[in-house]
């Protein structure tokens, strides 16, 4: 479980492709503080370390994560939002994010207001994800507030410390992003879509 507060950005130092499954290895300065077998969200992707070496670490995404989430877009040297698992008894800053990404969608426009900025993204509306104005939405990883929400497009305001500390100050129109709606939304759809 987690909050959608990034803790640090990691650099991918290396890919290896193996049957359907990608071997990763990040660089962090997290690196340290992680163990094996550790839950660790990647750009919203909850992945378990496998590996670790000197300040690198290595986890695996199998088929399943590879066609549900934009990993299998991963280059050497992207940019990657890493946070660790929460500590119960610890604040919920955030909303409660499972790690576990529901599909992907893509940077449509993105405009500065005055010192922050507006990313809007679309995604396929046929899976039955929605987003309410105000709710909570996370975006590779990060916890955020929708604004214009729409049947399949969104849009977030991002303040300058989280463009500076996330990896959106990589973000361009057409950029593939992470995806997991708020999780009482899901529920509630799943429940309307049952009773019709």
């Amino acid at each position: 479980m987690f909050t959608g507060i990034i803790e640090s950005i990691g650099i991918v130092s290396e890919i290896k492709k193996e049957g359907s499954n990608l071997h990763i290895t990040i660089s962090s300065a997290l690196t340290s503080e992680l163990k094996i077998d550790q839950s660790v969200a990647h750009n919203g992707v909850c992945l378990t370390v496998v590996e670790i070496k000197d300040n690198t670490y290595t986890v695996t995404a199998i088929k399943e994560t590879l066609e549900k989430t934009n990993v299998g877009n991963w280059k050497v040297d992207d940019k990657i939002n890493l946070e660790r698992a929460m500590l119960l008894g610890s604040r919920l800053d955030g909303h409660i994010v499972q790690g576990h990404v529901d599909q992907v969608g893509y940077c449509t426009k993105i405009s500065e207001s005055n010192g922050s900025w507006y990313f809007t993204f679309e995604y396929n509306s046929d899976l039955n994800n929605i987003t309410i104005e105000k709710g909570s939405i996370t975006v590779n990883g990060v916890s955020l507030t929708v604004v214009n929400s729409k049947k399949n497009e969104f849009s977030v305001a991002i303040i300058p410390y989280t463009y500076e500390h996330t990896n959106f100050h990589t973000f361009s129109v057409g950029t593939q992003i992470n995806l997991e709606f708020d999780l009482i939304g899901k529920y509630i759809s799943r429940i309307v879509s049952l009773r019709n």
